[in-house]
């Protein structure tokens, strides 16, 4: 005897659902025209990310406040996911300042709330939108400890970069010892098995002191314009 299908719950009617997503696109249209009209003066900055779960006493937290701050006094608008932990040290460090502090929030369902040190504040529904805010805007990217999140942003730009969809900026992650055992995976594993290349290792460098990290973004661009070429704004134009 074959065995019976279980009972499935009651699905939305197939007409309500496609009016929905008609609609969905509208708002997904709408986030992208804020964020591209909100952020188009927002230029030198450097994206920070980090986990939302350090409190204000956790060093990353007190590390990143520096971070900002000296990317801040150096004339850098810091953009920060707009939450708690890392992000809200962000926004602090910023705020500390002369230069914007912006936060590109997302509504959770847990942990995101908007920290109040944000000068300019946008909101989002949908992270790839939010994504290509913190990608297009960045003339660096600071990768703090982190969990899902962190990595997801990390692997989105690193994947950018290397396949020649965004220009190349830095990308620093911060904190030796707690990145050591993911970079240590990518030499044994992924280059190993031929799925990266040894050279995407330089993709990224590796930082431990908050002036190590300005020093680099500055020695980046120290024979180079912080505002992209035009080739670069093609390549961004099409995110």
């Amino acid at each position: 005897m074959s065995p019976s299908l279980p009972n499935h719950p009651p699905r939305i009617d197939k007409n309500e659902r496609l009016s929905h997503e008609s609609w969905k696109i509208f708002q997904i249209m709408a986030e992208f025209v804020q964020g591209y009209e909100t952020l188009a003066s927002i230029e030198p900055a450097v994206t920070i990310f980090g986990s939302a779960r350090f409190a204000p006493d956790h060093p990353d937290y007190l590390r990143t406040v520096e971070i900002a701050r000296l990317l801040s006094n150096g004339g850098f608008a810091v953009i920060s996911g707009g939450g708690p932990g890392i992000m809200e040290a962000a926004n602090k460090g910023a705020k500390d300042g002369g230069a914007p502090s912006v936060g590109l929030n997302i509504t959770l369902p847990h942990e995101q709330h908007d920290n109040p040190y944000q000068d300019i504040s946008l909101h989002f529904q949908h992270f790839f939108a939010r994504k290509v805010m913190f990608v297009k805007h960045a003339s660096a990217y600071v990768v703090m400890p982190g969990g899902f999140g962190t990595l997801d942003e990390m692997a989105e730009i690193l994947t950018l970069v290397q396949t020649g969809k965004s220009r190349r900026i830095p990308i620093i992650l911060v904190g030796s010892n707690f990145w050591r055992g993911l970079l240590d995976w990518f030499e044994q594993t992924l280059i190993a098995a031929g799925t990266i290349s040894p050279g995407d290792m330089n993709l990224f460098t590796v930082c431990d002191e908050p002036q190590a990290v300005v020093d680099h973004i500055f020695d980046f661009y120290r024979n180079r314009d912080l505002r992209a070429t035009a080739e670069e704004q093609r390549k961004l134009l099409d995110l």
